[in-house]
C-alpha cells in the first residue's frame, strides 16, 4: 500500500487492460493507491465491477468499461466513451492476454490468430491509439505486460511465446519513437505467478515448477505489480526500453 500522505499519480488519468482479475487487478488497486483515476477495461464490465467495487471500497477512483482489445470496433468505442469523461489518459498498462496453447503440430490456425490478435495487436491497437495523446502532453508512461516465456520459449506455446517477443521488440521501438515526448515505453516480464491455473495444479506439477526458479517460489500479482508501479513513476523517468523481469530467477 502507498502512503495514505503521498499520492505520486494524483491527477493522473491510469488505463489498465485486462483488469478484472490476477495481475491486471493488483496493477490497477497498486495505481489507485498511488492517486490515480482508474479506467479497468476487461471484456465485459460485469468481469471487471469486482476490481473497481475493490477500489472504490478502499477510497481510490476508479470506472469500469467494456473493451475487446482484439476488435478494431470496441476499442474505438471504448476509448470514445472515456473522452467523455477524461480529458487525456497520461498511463497506460497493457495488460491484457490469452492463451491456446498446443503443440505446433495442432495448432490451428485459428488458434495463432486469436492469441496474435489479442496479445500483440492488442498492444498496437491501444499504443497507436494513445499515443498522440500522449504526445501533445509531452508526457506518457506506458508498460507492456509480457512473459518469461516470450525470451526462452516454451513447449505448446508458439503462438504465446510469438506473442510476447513480439511485444518486447514492439516496445523497444515505441521507446525510440516516443522518447523525444518525454513518453517511457517498458515491458514487465512476470514467470510463474501464483494463478487460478497454477493453484489448480497438483503437487507433482507444482514442484516440477519450482524446481526452475531459484527464489523457490511462485510469484505473486502484486510482485508483478509492484515493478509495474516503479516503472511509471518518477524514479524510472530515466528508464525506458527495458525488459523488467520478475521471475524469482528462472531467467537471468
Amino acid at each position: 500500500m502507498v502512503d495514505q500522505e503521498r499520492k505520486p499519480l494524483a491527477g493522473q488519468v491510469a488505463l489498465v487492460t485486462g483488469a478484472s482479475r490476477g495481475i491486471g487487478k493488483a496493477i490497477a488497486s497498486s495505481l489507485a493507491d498511488a492517486g490515480a483515476d482508474v479506467i479497468a477495461a476487461a471484456t465485459t464490465e460485469d468481469s471487471v465491477r469486482e476490481t473497481v467495487d475493490s477500489i472504490l471500497g478502499a477510497g481510490g477512483t476508479a470506472t469500469g468499461i467494456a473493451m475487446d482489445v482484439s476488435d478494431d470496433d470496441s476499442v474505438a468505442a471504448a476509448l470514445e466513451s472515456i473522452k467523455e469523461e477524461h480529458a487525456k489518459i497520461s498511463i497506460l498498462v497493457n495488460n491484457a492476454g490469452v492463451t491456446r496453447d498446443t503443440l505446433l503440430l495442432r495448432m490451428k490456425k485459428e488458434d495463432w490468430d486469436f492469441v496474435i490478435g489479442t496479445n500483440l495487436d492488442g498492444v498496437y491497437r491501444l499504443t497507436r491509439a494513445l499515443a498522440p495523446v500522449m504526445i501533445r502532453a509531452r508526457y506518457g508512461r506506458i508498460v507492456n505486460v509480457t512473459s518469461v516465456v516470450g525470451a526462452i520459449g516454451n513447449p505448446g506455446q508458439g503462438n504465446y511465446a510469438a506473442s510476447k517477443a513480439g511485444i518486447e521488440g514492439f516496445t523497444r521501438s515505441m521507446a525510440r519513437e516516443l522518447a523525444s515526448r518525454n513518453i517511457t515505453v517498458n515491458c514487465v516480464a512476470p514467470g510463474f505467478i501464483d494463478t487460478d491455473m497454477t493453484r489448480g495444479l497438483d503437487e507433482k506439477a507444482k514442484e516440477a515448477l519450482l524446481s526452475q526458479v531459484p527464489l523457490e517460489r511462485l510469484g505473486t500479482a502484486q510482485d508483478v505489480a509492484n515493478a509495474v508501479m516503479f516503472l511509471l513513476g518518477e524514479e524510472a523517468s530515466y528508464i525506458t526500453g527495458s525488459i523488467l523481469h520478475v521471475n524469482g530467477g528462472m531467467y537471468m
